[in-house]
């Protein structure tokens, strides 16, 4: 048997395992709390558990200093490049394992069953209390045991996760936050997928006046029922009820290109480019008419 040949001088020195600096992803947040939606926290927490805190907070130094050069997500699996300390940055993989077809059909089935769930969905908005859903069918939404999650780096690391996976995971949570129909993705689903089979199966519920409401939705909201069309033709275009109490809350929007993440990209377009002008796009107009709003109700609150 050859004996094992042990080098002395394996662990390098604290300089020499500074990452070298690299342009690549930077996370929108510089300090304290990394996501901004309930998705986004929920993504996170389920790695806590999984690593010390020490490489939790390299992680999320890496992701903020932009040492994470691409991010590729597929269903069930993402791969991605991390520049380290070495001159070929490390490649990180990390799976999530896709729900199977009985347990996508119970999800689904449960969400058509109730028309508020449907209609934010297919608008392009990710209910607040979904997970509830996932919860009721027996379905986990995000990783729940350690075999759910299983990731790889090519780093000399022995713990895994390491930080590099750790950087990966924190810009994972962040784009969950701008579209969360990403998770549901990494799950073995796409948006369309899962627009597709709602349509199906509410056209197969029937279409009845009454807007069922969930039994997880807040207890604030309280079931509508339309009225036929023919039944209010007289004040059709008069105001339904007085608007004394109505309030408006002005801010952005909670899910990012909403319409167009329901419609799709036209086909005759660069998707990457054209969705990227959109965005530049839709982010100044909301920021101007954020601007002219408070403005205004500065202005009028000083007349």
């Amino acid at each position: 048997m050859a004996r094992k040949r042990y080098s002395y001088n394996y662990w390098p020195s604290y300089e020499s395992t500074r990452p070298l600096e690299a342009d690549g992803i930077k996370a929108r947040s510089r300090r304290g709390k990394f996501t901004e939606t309930w998705w986004g926290d929920r993504w996170i927490a389920a790695l806590k558990p999984l690593m010390d805190s020490g490489r939790l907070s390299r992680g999320r130094s890496y992701a903020r200093k932009g040492q994470v050069l691409e991010i590729d997500l597929k269903p069930g699996k993402v791969a991605a490049r991390v520049q380290g300390s070495r001159r070929s940055p490390y490649k990180v993989a990390i799976e999530l394992t896709p729900l199977n077809d009985k347990q996508w059909n119970a999800v689904l089935d449960a969400l058509a069953d109730q028309a508020i769930y449907a209609a934010q969905l297919l608008n392009g908005e990710m209910p607040d209390d979904i997970e509830r859903i996932f919860e009721a069918v027996k379905v986990p939404l995000f990783p729940s045991a350690r075999g759910d999650l299983k990731s790889n780096c090519s780093c000399p690391d022995w713990a895994n996760p390491c930080k590099h996976i750790a950087a990966v995971y924190y810009l994972l949570g962040e784009r969950f936050d701008g579209d969360p129909f990403l998770l549901f993705e990494l799950r073995g689903r796409s948006q369309e997928q899962i627009a597709a089979a709602l349509r199906e199966r509410r056209a197969g519920l029937g279409g009845g006046a009454t807007l069922e409401l969930s039994p997880y939705a807040p207890d604030s909201i309280e079931a509508v029922t339309v009225a036929p069309l023919e039944e209010t033709l007289d004040r059709y275009w008069g105001q339904s009820r007085v608007l004394d109490g109505l309030t408006v809350q002005i801010a952005a929007p909670p899910v990012t290109l909403a319409l167009l993440k329901r419609v799709g990209l036209p086909d005759f377009v660069d998707p990457a480019g054209f969705r990227a002008q959109l965005e530049r796009t839709y982010a100044g107009v909301t920021a101007r008419a954020l601007e002219v709003a408070f403005a205004e109700r500065g202005d009028a609150g000083e007349a």
